[in-house]
């Protein structure tokens, strides 16, 4: 077994922007801390971005694109894929900055996460060379050739809660399509990706194709929304600052803007799901999973009447088994949330579940942690309009109602702003295929839980965006089409 401990203490984190191609300090000399939410220790004193440091990155990022867009196929897919491996030889350093940064489990970053981030980016690089432009049948004796175009810079604003691997998403379509990029990380949990920038120009990446700016989002999350030389924007986070993204639009060059935001995910239970332990692993999974920090987290439950007291004992004997404790050993299930002032905002609505529901499990802080960031998963059954049920928590905390009917299921689930992911449990095939289909909801799950993967794209209706991450269709979002016609004479 790794002894994370030792390792953790060799990891040197990277404090400085990252702006074409060199470490360097935000211009004002400004700093915030990075702090470890499992020990309150400061990890680094990170580069607090501004307006200035904005725009240096965007202007490198300007000049490093007409290259990097006219470099062959061939060549973006040979660097790119030299920095999927560059991720894999670096993954104990990248999975502990990514655990030390935002309180993740190790077990999580150093199998799934760092991993996972290698893979989609190699998925990408191997797309770049098999991406074809079209002929259209004008039927008129000329010819007319649709290509795709890279948009230019892309300014890239990612959350806390996945910080290397929601970077990636961002990152590995936008460089495929021949994009440069400049990256804002969470202020929360900026190490990783500053490491990352490094392997880059390591991997052969040209200087200024890719720019890491970290600080807080008023400042520098806002001076890139604003930038009048950004081309596009995509951003991972809360609905109020995606619709941040769609104002600072407006106000300066309509650039594109593509939001995967909020959500307040179903998880519709009938009582024809035989195996009632597997569906109780399974709302646990996707309500506690990260500590609740999940945008699809399935935090609303829905329960057909009969087989509501049973699968709510299930759940809660289940979630009493989480063993909270240091994101460092592999035998903890749950560490804190990423800072205390998030664990404060969910203790709020623990408070608002106690106050307008019932509670089956009560959750609250955890009571002598070396911190205030841990917080005790909780479950409410809860009304209809209460905050519980409407609102997005980000914390382990569900919220169940019981239903009667299909009809009444599908109209529960789908009264919401959001429209992120949903999942089914049903033995009956047909209904779970004719339940899923009425669902509003980008993603759904049949007899599992927020099912994923690089080849199918996820995204949101309603309040939780537009636009798709992962897949072919990510690349919509960095490209643009182009008519060329060619009259013959």
């Amino acid at each position: 077994m790794t002894d994370w401990h030792a390792l953790a203490r060799t990891v040197e984190p990277r404090s400085d922007a990252f702006i074409d191609g060199k470490a360097v300090p935000a211009a004002d000399g400004r700093r915030i801390p990075s702090i470890n939410p499992a020990t309150g220790a400061v990890l680094a004193s990170v580069a607090a971005c501004g307006e200035e440091d904005v725009d240096r990155a965007v202007a490198a990022a300007r000049r490093a694109f007409p290259g990097w867009a006219a470099t062959s196929p061939g060549e973006r897919k040979t660097v790119l894929l030299r920095l999927a491996e560059l991720i894999r030889e670096n993954a104990d350093e990248l999975a502990l900055l990514d655990s030390l940064d935002a309180g993740k489990l190790i077990s999580d970053t150093s199998t799934i996460d760092v991993p996972g981030s290698a893979a989609i980016l190699q998925w990408y690089a191997e797309t770049i060379d098999k991406a074809y432009g079209e002929i259209a049948p004008t039927g008129r004796g000329d010819l007319a050739l649709v290509s795709r175009e890279p948009l230019g810079v892309v300014a890239a604003v990612v959350p806390w809660n996945y910080p290397l691997e929601m970077a990636i998403w961002k990152v590995a379509p936008a460089l495929a399509a021949g994009n440069s990029v400049v990256l804002k990380p969470a202020e929360e949990s900026p190490l990783s990706v500053l490491r990352l920038a490094e392997l880059a120009i390591e991997a052969g990446l040209p200087e200024g194709v890719l720019n890491v700016v970290p600080g807080l989002g008023p400042e520098a999350g806002r001076a890139l929304g604003l930038h009048p030389d950004v081309d596009a924007v995509t951003f991972t986070g809360s609905t109020p600052v995606g619709k941040m993204f769609l104002q600072y639009a407006g106000q300066s060059n309509m650039k594109q803007v593509w939001l995967e935001c909020g959500g307040k995910s179903a998880n519709v239970v009938f009582a024809d799901a035989v195996d009632l332990d597997a569906v109780a692993a399974g709302v646990c999974f996707g309500i506690f999973t990260n500590a609740g920090q999940v945008c699809s987290a399935n935090s609303r439950l829905l329960v057909q009447r009969p087989v509501l007291d049973q699968l709510l004992s299930l759940v809660s004997e289940k979630a009493r088994q989480i063993r909270q404790g240091d994101p460092l050993s592999e035998t903890t299930t749950m560490g804190p949330l990423v800072s205390d002032a998030q664990a404060a905002r969910v203790l709020s609505y623990v408070e608002i579940g106690h106050a307008e529901g019932r509670a089956t499990l009560p959750g609250g802080p955890r009571e002598e942690a070396p911190t205030k960031a841990y917080v005790n998963p909780s479950i409410f059954e809860v009304g209809p309009e209460s905050r519980l049920w409407r609102e997005e928590v980000f914390g382990p905390v569900l919220a169940v109602q019981a239903f009667d009917s299909e009809d009444e299921a599908v109209a529960m689930a789908n009264d919401s702003i959001y429209g992120l992911a949903a999942s089914v449990w049903s033995d009956s095939l047909s209904r779970a295929h004719r339940v899923a289909g009425r669902l509003r909801a980008g993603t759904v799950s049949v007899n599992t839980v927020d099912a994923l993967d690089v080849t199918t794209p996820f995204g949101g209706f309603g309040q939780s965006g537009f636009g798709r991450d992962l897949s072919l269709h990510a690349l919509d979002k960095f490209t643009a089409l182009k008519t060329t016609w060619v009259n013959y004479r």
